[in-house]
């Protein structure tokens, strides 16, 4: 049966509702020593898992020893003392209990199991490096954590508590979806799915994972659309006999390198610029050109993706197959004019996940 329902995330920015600074400072420290642990326990969790996997090779000196990862309660042979997924938990808990709820730790390592146990094959043929993960690593937690959501004294944010910290949302001039799901969530029409707080240069986000229902559309699997992402081009289309460009590289290539030759026309008089505030002032403008190029760049792919699908829908094609796609991603990779100014992954994920939302099915060639 097929799955009508989809898993997208939003990030908001959070701020700690008290107007008491020693409060605010005392609960960072606390999230931050939280982050802290969730970084040693995640590298912990895997490196255990990867022992486990691989602890009948540690055996190898002896013949007369028959070993098996699992219970051995539940099985004869068996060498742990409870299931494999309770090993780590219970190593995370004698480690870290008192110190950080209990609920991430448990969330934690559901996580990097499921991730190990998709990746073990391709441990096992040497394929792939098991994962490392670095100390700004999120904070999970299962979204009943989360309680009392509610609208705050200006109508436009929220607030609510999580682990009894309390919290409230700072949308900004937010222009998107998420105040519209945060009423959803607090309205209970869509369901919170469990979600992380990160914590990113002194501030806070909430990396909120919510369950939603895919857009319905009239598709027919017999219509089929033919995608080239090109740099003459970012989209090429072909739908039965009609064919379609999606941009241009005078709009999207000419104008990002323009961006570009500011950046570096910027760079080069830095070192006359006036300090005050040492080098963050300085580089304040360069900053500024850095992420314009990124937003740049960010609204064009959402634009070209969107326009693409949309093309789809019209023409009711099922599916999307992007054209020897693989093929121009490994000569991007020696190319480095290409792999610096022409964004394919970005793309690919773009369309991937607005195909997903519409119930159209993306093939790779």
């Amino acid at each position: 049966m097929e799955n009508n329902t989809m898993i997208i995330t939003r990030k908001i920015q959070l701020l700690i509702d008290s107007d008491d600074d020693k409060f605010v400072k005392e609960i960072k420290d606390k999230l931050y020593n939280w982050q802290s642990i969730c970084f040693r326990s995640a590298n912990m969790i895997m490196s255990h898992h990867f022992v486990q996997e691989q602890v009948k090779d540690f055996f190898y000196l002896t013949d007369d020893i028959k070993l098996k990862i699992a219970d051995k309660k539940k099985e004869p042979n068996g060498i742990l003392r409870s299931s494999r997924i309770n090993t780590t938990y219970r190593l995370l808990s004698n480690h870290f209990k008192g110190h950080i709820p209990t609920n991430i730790l448990n969330n934690l390592n559901n996580t990097l199991i499921s991730n190990f146990n998709r990746e073990r094959v391709a441990y096992w043929k040497g394929e792939k490096s098991l994962r490392n993960y670095k100390k700004n690593i999120p904070l999970p937690f299962a979204a009943e954590s989360i309680r009392n959501l509610d609208h705050a004294p200006d109508n436009k944010n929220f607030r609510f508590k999580l682990f009894q910290i309390p919290f409230r949302t700072f949308l900004g001039k937010d222009t998107s979806d998420k105040k519209i799901i945060l009423n959803r969530i607090k309205n209970g029409t869509v369901k919170l799915r469990t979600s992380s707080i990160q914590l990113d240069k002194g501030k806070i986000y909430l990396l909120a994972a919510i369950q939603i229902e895919k857009e319905q559309h009239v598709l027919d699997t017999s219509v089929i659309a033919e995608a080239s992402l090109s740099i003459e081009h970012p989209v090429n289309v072909k739908i039965g006999e009609r064919q379609y460009a999606i941009g241009n590289k005078e709009e999207f290539l000419h104008r990002r390198l323009a961006i570009q030759a500011a950046v570096f026309r910027v760079k080069k008089g830095v070192s006359f610029n006036r300090g005050g505030h040492g080098e963050k002032r300085k580089k304040k403008c360069l900053v500024d050109y850095q992420n314009n190029e990124k937003k740049y760049v960010e609204y064009k792919l959402h634009v070209y993706s969107r326009k693409l699908i949309d093309l789809c829908i019209k023409h009711q094609a099922a599916t999307l197959i992007l054209v020897n796609q693989q093929q121009k991603e490994e000569i991007a990779k020696e190319d480095h004019f290409l792999l610096q100014n022409w964004s394919y992954y970005s793309l690919k994920d773009k369309i991937n996940y607005k195909a997903e939302k519409v119930g159209i099915q993306v093939i790779i060639e």
